[in-house]
């Protein structure tokens, strides 16, 4: 046995796994109480400080009703934060504390995770310093449903037990490195709790910090998955079963200013298929705003193309 596998004495390999996790991680962790203009309280969890100079990684049920936020931090400080920006459609939110100097947590790398490895849930809870569960990865490549509607990719699902407290606390590796952003608990399910990987959250926190806010591109519509009959597959040749069928067209948008209307079927966006709702939020990218793309349809049983200019959100 090499040195640095030298078991301390009275732990096991597993514990000694977690504390040194913990260790490591834990200064970092810190508890939030999001409160309004007025001072009154808004809701409590966790979050994690990534930067020495005081930027927070949290979840946006969190934070996106606060307009200040007092932080609690493992070494016993509180100090004010503000909120950068945050993003419903992935749950993430990033804060700014007051100060400089701050313990600050690494990233590690969601895509490198596998099933089966140990993962450490860490929160601070309602004043509970450094909430410790630990699990698995039970599986990758999950999807979320979100409030607003929208489907977040590559979630982690982990059987380490997570309370309300605990939401937006890092999920860290044996190394001590956050790999997720911890977020939610499936409801009537036991030890089935989610979290943001990583790898998602540090482009979301990128894009916070430099514009407050996610830029996607929008049309201004509403719209449904629907299945398309056989025989329309068969016309268009096509092998995806599905589009998006609009159910409303917004005044003065994209989707209007091209003629767009209700009942319209969705075929393709910038050459690609859309087979669904969620397949076309997915498309709907910050690159295709600002620039005239094309939009296959079916209209009344007629293919046609149309040429549109998506809004940034």
């Amino acid at each position: 046995m090499t040195d640095s596998a030298v078991i301390e004495p009275g732990l096991d390999p597993y514990s000694q796994l977690v504390a040194q996790s913990v260790e490591r991680i834990s200064p970092a962790v810190a508890g939030i109480e999001a409160r309004s203009a007025g001072g009154r309280p808004r809701g409590a969890g966790s979050g994690v400080i990534y930067t020495p100079d005081g930027y927070l990684l949290t979840n946006s049920h969190v934070a996106q009703r606060a307009d200040t936020a007092v932080v609690s931090l493992s070494d016993g400080r509180t100090c004010e934060a503000v909120r950068v920006g945050d993003d419903a459609a992935t749950d993430l939110a990033v804060l700014r504390l007051s100060g400089s100097g701050f313990p600050h947590a690494a990233f590690g790398s969601s895509s490198a995770l596998r099933v089966g490895q140990l993962v450490i849930a860490i929160g601070n809870p309602l004043g509970y310093q450094a909430t410790v569960t630990a699990g698995i990865v039970s599986a990758l490549g999950r999807t979320l449903r979100t409030a607003s509607g929208r489907l977040i990719e590559s979630v982690i699902q982990t059987d380490a037990p997570l309370n309300p407290g605990n939401s937006g606390g890092p999920l860290a590796d044996t190394a001590g490195r956050v790999v997720g952003i911890n977020t939610a608990v499936a409801g009537g399910a036991q030890g089935i709790c989610f979290a943001i990987g990583i790898d998602t959250a540090v482009e979301v926190a990128y894009q916070l910090m430099r514009h407050g806010r996610v830029r996607r591109s929008r049309l201004r519509l509403a719209g449904q998955t629907i299945a398309l009959d056989r025989r329309v597959l068969r016309a268009l040749g096509r092998t995806e079963p599905a589009a998006v069928m609009i159910s409303e067209v917004l005044p003065d948008g994209p989707a209007q200013r091209a003629g767009l209307e209700r009942g319209d079927l969705l075929l393709e966006l910038d050459g690609e298929p859309i087979t669904g709702v969620d397949r076309l939020h997915r498309l709907l990218t910050a690159e295709r705003a600002g620039r005239e793309i094309g939009i296959r349809l079916l209209r009344r049983g007629k293919p046609r193309t149309v040429t549109l200019i998506p809004e940034t959100d």
